[in-house]
Parts: C-alpha cells; sequence; structure tokens
C-alpha cells in the first residue's frame, strides 16, 4: 500500500465523524441538502453528497435534526434543522472534541502526564 493510500484511508476516517459534528454545527438554521453541501466547502469540508444525504437520513431517525419538505417552490427541497436533541448532542460532541484536540496538541509537543 502507499503513502498517499494510507493517508486516504486515514483521512476519511478522521473526516468520517467530523463531518457529523460539522452538519450540526451548520444546522441551526434550515437548510437543504445542496445548500448544506455548500456551507460545508465554503467552511473548507469537501463532502461528497453520497457521504451527506445518508447522514442526514440517519441524524434525522436519530431525532438530531428536524426536516420538513417545501413544496412551494417548483422543485419540492427537503430541508433539515438541527432539533433540540441535537443542540444538546452537538454541544456535548464539540466538548469532547475540544478535549481530544487539547490532548493530541499535547501529545504531539511531547507534554505527557
Amino acid at each position: 500500500m502507499t503513502r498517499d493510500e494510507l493517508l486516504t484511508g486515514h483521512m476519511q476516517e478522521l473526516r468520517r465523524g467530523t463531518v457529523a459534528l460539522a452538519c450540526l454545527a451548520t444546522l441551526s438554521t434550515p437548510r437543504y441538502g445542496y445548500a448544506l453541501l455548500e456551507t460545508l466547502r465554503e467552511a473548507g469540508l469537501d463532502v461528497d453528497g453520497n457521504t451527506l444525504y445518508p447522514l442526514l437520513r440517519r441524524l434525522d431517525k436519530q431525532g438530531l435534526l428536524d426536516s420538513e419538505w417545501n413544496t412551494e417552490e417548483p422543485r419540492p427541497r427537503k430541508f433539515y434543522r438541527v432539533s433540540e436533541l441535537g443542540s444538546a448532542i452537538l454541544q456535548e460532541l464539540t466538548d469532547e472534541w475540544r478535549r481530544l484536540n487539547a490532548s493530541i496538541e499535547s501529545l504531539s509537543r511531547g507534554e505527557t502526564k
């Protein structure tokens, strides 16, 4: 296995959990899937639609998102927004992200307890 293949695999694993966190953080205002993809890309998270749409369905099914169809436009769109439960989970995940990041930075500097 080449270095690039190894790196790609590990980057995919690292991004998997961060995409869910990013979606919850972004959906404080309602967005439909494609708009969310664009928002994430603009923030530097290049997410494929084949990754995002199943994730949105899963988060919705878990009760972390509220969704509703907007049929007022010529093309109906499903809008997502973080639910009350999703906001609470987002806060806990963000706190854990910060703890993990601080630990990794500490380890990278050679600091141990």
